[in-house]
Formats: C-alpha cells, structure tokens, sequence
C-alpha cells in the first residue's frame, strides 16, 4: 500500500507540473508560429508533431541515449548527465506532452479573430497587454483543452516511461509491475484512484475554467511596452525555440541519427529491397498510415457532434461535464490497462476480422484527443452568432457548416492532426487486440526490444524512414491548407 500510494502521488505531481511547463513553454511557440513572418514556420509546425510520430518505446529508447548514454550529450560533461528515475521522466513526459500544447493552441490562435486585439492596440495597448488582458481569456478554453491534454498524456503514458524509470515507480509503472507479479489488488486500486482523481480534477477544471478571469487586471505601461519591444519579442521567440529545439525535437530524433551512417554503410539499400529484417517493414509502414487516415475520418465524424454537444451545453452543465469526463476517460487510463481492457471487449467478438479489431482499438485511443481540441474551439465562438443565424432561418446543420466550421477550421485540422499520429504511433494496445499484423511501430519496438536481431543502423534508419514520410506528408496537408486559404 505504501508503494501504491507513493506511485499515485508521483503520478500527480510529475503530470501537473510537467502540463504547467508545457503550457509555459508551449505557448511562445504556438503563437511564434502563427504571428511570425517567417517562410519556414510551417516546417517548426511540423517538427512539433515529430514527439507524436515517434513509437513511445522508442522514444523513451531516444530519450535515455540522448541524456544518459555516453553518446548523447552526457558525452559533453563527461558523466551522466541525467540518470533513469524521475528526472528523466519528467524530461520524457515533457517531451511528448509538449505537443498538445503546441497543436491545440495553433488552432485556437488561427482561429481566433484578431477584432478585440487590434481594438486594444487602437486604444493605445502595447502588444503584450493587448494579448494578457484580450487575446488569452479569450483563447481560454484552447488553454484548459491543452493542459487535460497534456496532463492525461502524461498520466497514462506507459511503454516510454518504463524505458527510463529505473527502479522509480509512478502510477502505470506500479501497476505493470503489479500485473507482472499477479498483484490484482493494487492493480485494481491504483487503476481506480488515478481514474477516479484524474476525472476529478477534470471536472472542477471544466467547471471552473470558464469562470475564473484575469488573475492580474492592473497594467503597467511602460514596463509592458518594453516587453512588446521587438528585442524582447525575439528573445522570448528565441528562447522558445531554443527550448523546443534542446529539450524536445534533438532527443526525439537522437536515435535517428545512426540513419545518416546508415546510409554510407549500404543498409539503405537493404532497407529499400526488404531483405534482412527489413522483411515487411514497408507493409507495416503502409498498415499504419492507412488505419490512421480511416481512423482520423470516422473520428471526425463521430466525434464533431459530441464536440458540439459539449461546448454548447444543450441540456445543461453537468451533463456536458458528466459527457466531456466519459470522452476524456481512455486517454487517463493507463496504456497498458486500456490495451487489455480493450483486448478483453474486441476479442469476445471472435467473428470480427483482425483489422477492425485494430481500428476499433484506435478509435477509441484517439477519439478524445480530436473531441478534446475541437470542443475548446466552438466554446470560443460567440453563440451570439449561431442564435442570430437561427432567427435569421438557418437550420442547424446550415448554421454549423456556414458559422462554426470556417471559424474553428484550423482547430478541426489540429485536432485530425493529433488524431493521425497518436493512431501511427501507438503501441501497447495494437498489441493486445491484433497477433498476425504488424504495424511500424510494433515492429520497431520488437527491433528495440531485441525480439528482432536489428543494429542500431537498422534502428535509426527504420526511425527515420517513419519520421521522413510522416514529416512530408504532415508538412504537405500544412502547405496545401494555407494555400487554400490565402487563395480564399
């Protein structure tokens, strides 16, 4: 008991914090990529994603060789720089939490309607008061939709955490100790308290979030405009990136980078045949692209009325809170549990072919994260205006694809973006509902793992490949979004 309570507290506090740093680090970034001038912001836009492409094992494998490997950058203070334990899960959760953060916010800031802010600045407002006292209560429920995300990311992660804990234990860790020793009574006890808590906390934050107002009213003129100076927006845009370059995309990517050698010792070529181990790496490549975009287009479906449902509040506060907690249920619960919660449902239908099992266990990991990002969206549109459209004759539907779509579009793109590679990159529970087929990441992490005899070359360069083509066609689906846009 002693044990369980320590991991659950651990849970909390490493799941808080690291959701606060995420939002402060996060923020900067998003709204440097949206505000900025700069041709290649569409490229960082991408490279945000990079945490959420890469299989979780393997980024936790990432993350322990870039902080605690003689190679990484320990290399450069000659000892380890960070051991396995709980600082090095915190960086980790850090790592791939940061992009909810980023994504969510992104949306909300594209979508987001400049009016207010520009009024602001008419008055006479310098540009950081403008944006602390107008823009950010307004962008208020993508801020709230962004640390649930953040913080249930993190709450739940298993497979990447066990790669760096070490002998430390937080929730999902003790409770995939528990289920490696046949301990099924704090296995059902932890499993319920990290729920029941997380659930918890979200409901006071659904509650409360849209009540509470700028905890700072005052304004401080010239200390302010100093802050709007162009010296200072570009320290502060500066800063971020460099946060966003050291602490998230370089030890994402660290594994990567044996691909470069890879590619001078002829593995390429080897990877590009499909010889060696590379046998069935592309189908796995091919199988995971495809469940993510099936997936990404029935979530979308499903998913956009229950995220009217929840922002508009219909038939009432609580049952839109009691709704909004029952979406936001599998991303709390932890990824080892909920793969063999869903094993245990899927394969009770024994006459459902394989590969629905694998897209049925998809969509329920992902449904959240898009139901999640495109719920904040709606609240922040005025319903003033979808209750002069309706006494104007609209129709619903008329009313939501003529109102709420052209002004939440881009948060309906983060939240599809977010869904495509949390599908590509999932692991645990592909494992526990399909036997014969592979997906990329599987197949990686069984190359990690040792169940395939694959060199670390073949380990990077297997990353790479993967990183590469989610990269272009993220980047591509930027390009052609903005472009549509601008042409409008």
């Amino acid at each position: 008991m002693s044990r369980a309570l320590s991991a659950i507290y651990m849970s909390f506090a490493i799941a808080i914090f690291v959701s606060i740093v995420d939002l402060v680090g996060g923020l900067p970034l998003a709204w440097f990529i949206v505000r900025g001038k700069s041709k290649w912001l569409s490229a960082i836009d991408t490279l945000a994603d990079i945490p959420f492409i890469i299989p979780t094992v393997t980024l936790g494998y990432s993350l322990l060789l870039f902080w605690n490997s003689p190679g990484g950058i320990s290399s450069l203070f000659g000892y380890s720089l960070v051991s396995p334990g709980w600082l090095l899960v915190m960086l980790l959760h850090f790592t791939f939490s940061y992009p909810c953060v980023v994504r969510v916010m992104v949306g909300e800031i594209l979508d987001y309607e400049q009016v207010y802010e520009q009024a602001a600045r008419t008055a006479g407002a310098s540009p950081y008061t403008a944006a602390r006292t107008v823009s950010l209560p307004i962008l208020r429920s993508g801020l709230v939709a962004s640390f649930i995300l953040a913080f249930a990311r993190s709450i739940s992660e298993t497979g990447a955490t066990m790669m760096v804990a070490g002998a430390f234990e937080n929730g999902p860790i003790f409770i995939n100790n528990a289920m490696t020793l046949g301990y099924e009574g704090p296995l059902v006890f932890v499993s319920f308290v990290l729920i029941a808590v997380a659930c918890l906390i979200f409901a006071v934050i659904r509650l409360l979030g849209q009540r509470v107002g700028i905890p700072i009213k005052k304004v401080w003129p010239t200390m302010e405009r100093r802050l709007s100076s162009p010296q200072v927006a570009a320290s502060r845009n500066g800063i971020s990136l460099l946060v966003f370059l050291v602490m998230v995309l370089a030890p994402s990517l660290f594994i990567v980078l044996p691909a470069v050698n890879a590619i001078l010792s002829g593995t390429v070529i080897q990877a590009l045949t499909g010889s060696g181990v590379w046998q069935g790496y592309w189908q796995a490549i091919l199988l995971s692209y495809a469940v993510g975009a099936v997936v990404t287009v029935l979530n979308m479906v499903a998913g956009l009325p229950m995220a009217v449902l929840i922002a508009r509040r219909r038939w009432g506060a609580v049952f839109s809170t009691i709704l909004d907690l029952l979406v936001n249920i599998p991303m709390i619960v932890p990824s080892v549990a909920l793969g063999v919660s869903l094993s245990l449902f899927w394969k009770s239908l024994t006459f459902i072919p394989e590969i629905w099992l694998l897209i049925f266990a998809h969509l329920a990991i992902t449904y959240p994260y898009f139901v999640r990002a495109t719920s904040a969206a709606i609240e922040s549109v005025n319903v003033d205006l979808e209750d002069s459209a309706r006494v104007l004759g609209g129709r619903p539907f008329t009313v939501f694809r003529t109102i709420i779509m052209p002004l939440t579009k881009y948060s309906l793109f983060s939240g599809a973006i977010m869904m495509f590679t949390r599908s590509v990159d999932e692991t645990g529970a592909t494992l526990a509902v399909v036997t014969k087929m592979k997906t990329v990441p599987v197949l990686l992490v069984d190359w990690v793992k040792g169940g395939v005899q694959a060199t670390p070359l073949e380990i990077g360069l297997g990353c790479g490949f993967l990183v590469l083509m989610s990269f272009i066609v993220l980047l591509s689906l930027r390009i052609i979004i903005k472009g549509a846009h601008q042409h409008a």
